[in-house]
């Protein structure tokens, strides 16, 4: 395991794009057990795990670095540069003491603190220095807004001159482009990391929630049917198996979540989720088809069937018999596709609103509806891309941990 500076001009719980993904890396990568600390101007400490390195000179607002930016817009060199770029490295060199990675946020791509950019390139010549990546989420030299503030020679140039033994990564193909024609690089030179998204704070899941998203590593369905239901016979919870063993043969990563307990006035249920369990054995879908009755004992809350709503991709409902159908009323309000067994109650509420089959129908036939519905619908198309490419965990395990091992 590494030790690991994440730097940047601030740090959370200063709002900033930047400052978000580092504190979503700081985070990702502690737990994959490096050490990480923060190396910024500005911030306080979000997590005891992980330390804060303060040296106000890191910060843009300061204001020597700001009466520096007054003159170095005017394509002067200030009075007093040199002191003030040698008493940031000084600093600089004391907080990354001992580390084997750093990875520097903006500052050798936007001119916000150039005394900051020449320290920390006069640092990263010198003999000991660890990894240097250099991430770049904007580039000064390529927006217009900035032209009349940047100018030849020193420290600017700082800004599109590579950097020895450095490894560069920007947040997308397009600025990967723009970089790789500034710096004159290969493309294929400079990593692609895109930022990411997490599902648990956007959706703000409760703990039982999150345990249960986790233990089952529900966000690798693509899609996953929500049927909140108990586990009665008139349920048609086999058609959905079936259904969902079809459904894998063009989605691979379908699964079903079955969210309700044993009904509770029929002793025949015991009987009957143990034939739905060995159904699902026969079928191969042990890591595939979910029931929450399994992990959850007694009444689960209506905020975790919430939570699993917002989660879910559709609401699977083959039901044989129902005299309402409150699951549709819910899925209407979560806005998301019904599918569901043409009985008279479900097709009063569901109207035209809705997708039927009927409750005996032949699985393939179930599928393909799905199949075909979702594969239509654009918004089911990037919510499915989201969550497989650009969650955090995501992101950490396609991008950032190849980055930072040794």
């Amino acid at each position: 395991m590494n030790t690991i500076a994440l730097l940047h001009y601030s740090a959370p719980p200063v709002v900033g794009g930047v400052e978000s993904v580092m504190e979503h890396h700081a985070r990702l990568l502690t737990a994959a057990g490096h050490t990480v600390r923060l190396v910024a101007g500005r911030g306080q400490p979000t997590d005891r795990r992980i330390a804060l390195f303060k040296i106000p000179l890191m910060d843009s607002r300061h204001s020597r670095v700001l009466a520096a930016k007054q003159a170095l817009d005017a394509g002067r060199q200030p009075a007093g540069w040199a002191r003030l770029v040698n008493d940031i490295q000084q600093r600089l060199a004391d907080a990354l003491a001992g580390v084997e990675l750093v990875i520097a946020h903006n500052v050798a791509s936007l001119h916000k603190n150039l005394a900051l950019t020449q320290a920390l390139y006069q640092l990263a010549q010198q003999p000991g220095f660890g990894r240097l990546v250099l991430w770049h989420h904007d580039v000064a030299w390529g927006a217009l807004r900035y032209n009349t503030e940047l100018h030849p020679g020193p420290p600017w140039e700082l800004l599109h001159t590579p950097w020895p033994n450095a490894t560069h990564v920007t947040i997308s193909a397009a600025r990967q482009a723009e970089l790789a024609a500034l710096l004159q690089l290969p493309r294929e030179e400079i990593r692609v990391i895109p930022n990411g998204v997490s599902p648990r704070l956007f959706y703000k899941l409760g703990r039982t929630s999150i345990g249960l998203l986790q233990r089952l590593d529900l966000l690798a369905a693509s899609p996953l049917l929500l049927m909140p239901v108990r586990l009665t016979r008139r349920k048609n919870i086999e058609l959905a198996l079936h259904t969902l063993a079809a459904l894998r043969t063009k989605m691979p990563a379908a699964r079903l979540l079955v969210t309700g307990p044993l009904g509770p006035h029929n002793p025949a249920n015991q009987s009957y989720f143990e034939a739905l369990l060995r159904l699902r054995a026969e079928l191969g879908l042990q890591a595939h088809a979910h029931f929450l009755a399994e992990h959850v004992e007694g009444f689960i809350p209506d905020e975790v069937i919430s939570d699993f709503y917002q989660l879910a991709d559709a609401l699977f409902f083959p039901s044989q018999d129902e005299g309402f159908g409150i699951p549709l009323l819910e899925a209407g309000l979560a806005q998301i596709p019904v599918f569901c067994s043409a009985i008279p109650a479900l097709q009063e509420l569901g109207a035209q609103d809705v997708s039927y089959f009927a409750p005996d129908a032949n699985p393939e036939s179930v599928a393909t509806l799905i199949y075909d519905q979702l594969q239509a619908s654009a918004t089911w198309r990037l919510r499915a891309r989201v969550r497989s490419q650009y969650t955090w965990q995501q992101i950490y395990t396609h991008h950032l941990a190849p980055l930072v091992s040794p």
